[in-house]
Order: structure tokens, then C-alpha cells, then sequence
């Protein structure tokens, strides 16, 4: 085994203009910073081998943003393989849109509303902003490129001796935002409080898989975290933030020193929340989300409401809490480490849709575009976007069969990391760390592209947002692949 070299950054992406915030249907547009947004950047190198894993305070990663990035760096320092950048989201819905390039389903998907309808019915944004106080998307996919890459070449710069430790915990985080009910239906954020509620689709999962790194004084210097949790507690939000992760930061750095890096890692969790569907509580401040509705509110003894800043808090103490009993329990720290990465790119199938679907949702889209009396906004883009993105494949399945799709298969000692660019749902999560032979696994969704969903086969069953075609270029056919391939990259490399 070679000696470790380690380097860490962190690069603020706090704009100091106004931004789009990305993540829902509604337009939002910053009023303030509630807490700042970053980039953080861990470099790994032995015996040649290297690894550099971005965690960004963003709803995702565009593949325009991810080659963007690499060209940048490529041109800044030929020492670095960009073919072993890893850049991933911790999923907030309270920092920028950017141009997100042609994977953007969302765009495509309003101009096929807007082309059912006469000019003067036509789409029209809840908010907009124009000015020399706003960054538009364009500004910010060069604004975060220079960011980023500025903290990819820091962290690769600042490389030294390092040494580091495994732990894990438990917190109750991520809980699944998809209801089944007794019609075989199923919806994200769907009301419990119904006869026909059947069960939550999904399970959730608690563990925290967690590496510490210490210089040669056996000094902490960082930790990376990789919770089964998308950061969006404050997702309906107008302010800029980091969510629950920018809490976990302060409150580390508050007994571990003002210089420790804290790397988020978003783990298998495309059907989960940090929001008890059960003991629903409602949010202290109005929210704006078609797809969430409570016609009759009970109030609950429970947490307080997971869309307010106050569980943002508790959710980064609970992180935190499991991270200082696990640091307690570190009794050896290694200096050598197995290395090694590889970045594949495999061929998934693109889910389809059938003739019939295609018919029914242009007849869908028809009767609704007669119905309209006025400009259409984004509580319609809601309503009609399973028939647009039924409409939007069935024209995408003329010219292509598969979907490229970058992942990335590391070992960093007995550690197993794995990638994907989805939000994958958490049962295809589970069977990789199942069936993985490394002693701990890490997964990290939001990686080096914006692929959107990628359900279950109960969950296409049951459909609704997050599920239906328009949700995601990939369905369950496609994560049995990922799932295979995933796990047999892992195995190979632990092979005795």
C-alpha cells in the first residue's frame, strides 16, 4: 500500500446578485441569504492513483456544468486526470438555476403545453427578473464553472499527508414522500389521513456512512458524511440556502475549529424526504407546491415542521450528534490506502411509451388547452406534465433506444464509492450495499449529470410525480442494470 495525500477547499457560490431558485414548479426568486451556498472539494491521491469528489450546495449537475468544469481545469493544470472528477448536489431547492443545456426536460416540456394553445394563452412565469442586480442562467453556469474549478485546483493544490478513519451512524432523516393508496394509485407527498391510505411505498434508510480525514498530527481536518436524504427541507423557500448541511457545517465547526471541511454526500434517495408523511405537520409559513394538498389538518405532538428553518436545525443537530459519538469511537487512523477509481459510461435503455400513451395524452393536452381561459402558469405546467413528458418521449424514442450514463467506481482502502446522475430510488441503494463485498459503501446520487428520477417497478405501477415517464429519461428495466453492473464493479475490485 501507498502513502495517502489528501487536499481539501471549499469555495464560496453565495452570488452577490439575485437568483432563480431552482427545484420547483413555481418561480422563485432570491430575497436574502438565510446561509451561504459552497463548493467543497476533497483530493485523494496514492500510488498514482487519484480521486476528487465535489460536494455543491445545488439542486443538480448538469452534464453542461460537468464538462464545463473539466475543460476548465484541463486547460489549468495537466496534472490532474479530469476523468477523475466527481461532482455531485446535495439536491437544495434554494440556490441557482443555470443553464442546464439540453437535458432540461422541464423547458421541453413547456414548450409542448405552450404549443397546444393559442399565442395568447401562453405560458406565463409566476415571478421573473431581469436587471443588473439579477444573474440569469447563462451568467451562472459561468459564474459556478469558474467556482467550482477554482475549488477542484485548490483542493488538488493543497495535498499533503494525510491520514483517516471509518465510522458510521444512525439519524432519522430521509423518510419516503410516496403513498400508496387502495387503488393500486400512489402519489409523492400524497395525504395519509384518508381511508383509502394503504402504506408508504418505500422504507426509509437511517444509517450515516462517514470518513475522517486527520493530517499527520492526527489532527481532523475533514469529514464526509453520506446520509439517504435529499437536502430540502426548505425547498419552497425565497432565500438562498444550503439547507440542513449548512447547519451541520456550523455546528461542526463550532467544537472542531472554524478550518474543518465538511463533505455532504447525498446517498440513494430519489423517493425520500426529510418529512414524516404520518405525523404530518404544517409548515409555519405558506407554501406553493401543486403537488402537495391537506384538505383536513390535524395537529400532531411530532417534529416541527420539516419545511421551516427550525427543522433544518434539527435535522443538522441530529446529523451532527451521530457524527460526534462516531468520531468518540475512532481508535486508529491510517496513513496507507488501496486507491483506485475507475469512470465507466454504460448504455441504459430509455423508457418508452406506447401509441396509446401518446394518444391519450395529446387528447389529454387537447381538452385541457380547450378548457383554458387565460395565460397558463406553472399549476398547470403540474398538472399536464405526465401528457407533455409522455409526448416529449414519445418523439425522443424515434431517434434513440439507450442513454449514456457516466458512474464512477472507487475503493479508498476497505471503502467502497459509487456513483450515479440520479435521483435513484432507495431500494436500488439498498440492494448495492447488500450485495457489495467492501466493508463499508458509500453511494452518491446527483454525480456528474441531471437524469432526473429513476423509479422502481412498484413505483411505475402506482405512478404520479417522480414516477411517470416525464419524471426521468430511465425506468426500472434501467435500475436492475445499474444495480448489476454497480455491484459488479465493487465486487471486482475487493476480489481476493
Amino acid at each position: 500500500m501507498e502513502k495517502l495525500n489528501v487536499g481539501w477547499s471549499e469555495v464560496s457560490i453565495t452570488p452577490d446578485k439575485k437568483i432563480a431558485l431552482a427545484g420547483q414548479f413555481a418561480e422563485r426568486i432570491s430575497q436574502y441569504v438565510e446561509t451561504p451556498v459552497t463548493v467543497t472539494a476533497l483530493a485523494v491521491e496514492s500510488g498514482g492513483e487519484q480521486m476528487i469528489i465535489c460536494s455543491c450546495d445545488l439542486v443538480k449537475i448538469g452534464k453542461k456544468l460537468m464538462d464545463s468544469v473539466r475543460e476548465q481545469v484541463k486547460a489549468t493544470n495537466s496534472e490532474i486526470d479530469t476523468d477523475k472528477i466527481i461532482i455531485s448536489a446535495i439536491h437544495t431547492h434554494t440556490s441557482h438555476v443555470y443553464d442546464y443545456g439540453n437535458e432540461q426536460i422541464s423547458v421541453r416540456t413547456k414548450e409542448i403545453l405552450n404549443s397546444f394553445l393559442p399565442e395568447e394563452k401562453q405560458y406565463q412565469a409566476k415571478v421573473s427578473a431581469k436587471g443588473d442586480d439579477f444573474m440569469d442562467a447563462k451568467e451562472a453556469l459561468i459564474y459556478l464553472t469558474e467556482r467550482i474549478s477554482e475549488a477542484v485546483l485548490k483542493a488538488w493544490e493543497n495535498r499533503k499527508l494525510a491520514r483517516y478513519a471509518q465510522g458510521f451512524g444512525r439519524a432519522s432523516v430521509g423518510m419516503c414522500r410516496r403513498v400508496c393508496y387502495s387503488d393500486g394509485s400512489a402519489k409523492m407527498w400524497g395525504d395519509t389521513n384518508s381511508a383509502a391510505f394503504t402504506e408508504l411505498e418505500g422504507g426509509n434508510d437511517s444509517g450515516i456512512e462517514m470518513l475522517f480525514f486527520y493530517d499527520e498530527n492526527e489532527k481532523l481536518t475533514g469529514i464526509a458524511a453520506n446520509v439517504a436524504c435529499p437536502a430540502q427541507v426548505l425547498e419552497h423557500r425565497m432565500f438562498i440556502s444550503s439547507d440542513y448541511w449548512g447547519k451541520v457545517k456550523i455546528l461542526l465547526r463550532e467544537k472542531y475549529g472554524e478550518d474543518l471541511f465538511v463533505l455532504g454526500l447525498c446517498s440513494a434517495a430519489g423517493d425520500q424526504a426529510p418529512r414524516d408523511l404520518i405525523r404530518w405537520v404544517e409548515p409555519e409559513t405558506p407554501i406553493d407546491d401543486p403537488n402537495i394538498e391537506r384538505n383536513d389538518y390535524i395537529e400532531r405532538d411530532a417534529d416541527p415542521s420539516m419545511f421551516d428553518i427550525k427543522g433544518s436545525w434539527l435535522v443538522g443537530r441530529r446529523i451532527v450528534n451521530e457524527i460526534d459519538m462516531a468520531l468518540e469511537n475512532v481508535t486508529k487512523t491510517y496513513d496507507e490506502a488501496v486507491l483506485k477509481h475507475e469512470k465507466l459510461t454504460i448504455d441504459l435503455p430509455l423508457r418508452r411509451v406506447t401509441p396509446k400513451n401518446y394518444e391519450d395524452a395529446v387528447e389529454a393536452l387537447e381538452k385541457y388547452a380547450s378548457r383554458v381561459e387565460d395565460h397558463i402558469n406553472f399549476n398547470d405546467n403540474a398538472k399536464m406534465h405526465i401528457h407533455t413528458g409522455t409526448v416529449l418521449r414519445w418523439e425522443e424514442q424515434h431517434t434513440k433506444n439507450t442513454v449514456p450514463v457516466e458512474l464512477h467506481i472507487a475503493r479508498l482502502g476497505n471503502i467502497a464509492i459509487a456513483t450515479n446522475p440520479f435521483e435513484l430510488f432507495l431500494d436500488y441503494g439498498n440492494q448495492i450495499r447488500a450485495r457489495s463485498r467492501a466493508k463499508q459503501t458509500i453511494l452518491i446520487q446527483l454525480a456528474c449529470d441531471a437524469m432526473a428520477y429513476l423509479p422502481t417497478a412498484k413505483a411505475e405501477q402506482g405512478s404520479h410525480y417522480s414516477a411517470y415517464v416525464s419524471s426521468g429519461s430511465v425506468g426500472h428495466e434501467g435500475g436492475e442494470q445499474l444495480v448489476r453492473v454497480t455491484t459488479e464493479e465493487i465486487n471486482k475490485m475487493f476480489k481476493k
